[in-house]
């Protein structure tokens, strides 16, 4: 469960007590459930807040957006500091780009070690809200082709989200290509039919369904 909370006054927030307070929730009224919190400025915060809400709640995973942490090179040491303090602290952090650019940054903080280790999670976003970027199923191949040709001992574990009806063809494309799919209302309200969902839980069922017909999953 990819998990975002909001304040008594239903802005995004990063507070790190309110993220504690439901992540526990979460832990008793789903037990075993994986939960990722988002680190997500939203045009309210910046990378400092991101990095203080990720020193106080130590979550066991966090999605973090390249060009939002790092958003430019005056940032490096600071992003440095908290990318090898995570990794320390067993906080598992997930590599969100926007676009092969930003994937290809990514790469570069993992080849001068600003992001340590051998076993990096990222999460592609194949498109846009306003539909400025359509998903494509096609564009998924050129866009992960930095990391098949990585040079090195790494492994990507790798995600994709698209918007719009499209998602739908776009996430079985990731899972034929060996990445995994995030589903659900914050990237797409659309059946592959054109039809609204009626919950997330339609479009999960839609995915699945597809997805075990062609023995993906």
């Amino acid at each position: 469960m990819h998990a975002h909370i909001r304040d008594d006054a239903g802005r995004h927030s990063l507070d790190p007590h309110r993220y504690s307070d439901v992540v526990t929730r979460l832990a008793d009224e789903l037990p075993g459930w994986f939960v990722q919190v988002t680190s997500e400025t939203a045009g309210r915060f910046n990378a400092a807040d991101q990095r203080e809400m990720i020193r106080a709640l130590r979550p066991r995973s966090v999605s973090v957006a390249v060009r939002e942490f790092v958003p430019d090179a005056s940032a490096l040491p600071s992003a440095r500091e908290i990318y090898h303090w995570a990794s320390e602290n067993g906080v598992v952090i997930q590599h969100i780009c926007y676009s092969k650019d930003e994937l290809e940054r990514l790469l570069g903080y993992i080849s001068d070690e600003t992001v340590p280790g051998t076993s990096h999670q990222v999460q592609l976003v194949l498109g846009s809200y306003d539909g400025k970027r359509i998903s494509r199923p096609e564009d998924i191949e050129p866009f992960i082709k930095p990391m098949q040709d990585f040079e090195g001992n790494m492994s990507f574990d790798w995600m994709l989200c698209a918007f719009g009806q499209e998602e739908t063809d776009c996430l079985l494309r990731a899972l034929e290509l060996g990445g995994k799919a995030r589903i659900g209302f914050e990237n797409s309200l659309w059946n592959r039919s054109g039809s609204r969902a009626r919950d997330n839980a339609e479009r999960v069922a839609e995915l699945t369904n597809l997805a075990g017909k062609r023995g993906l999953i």
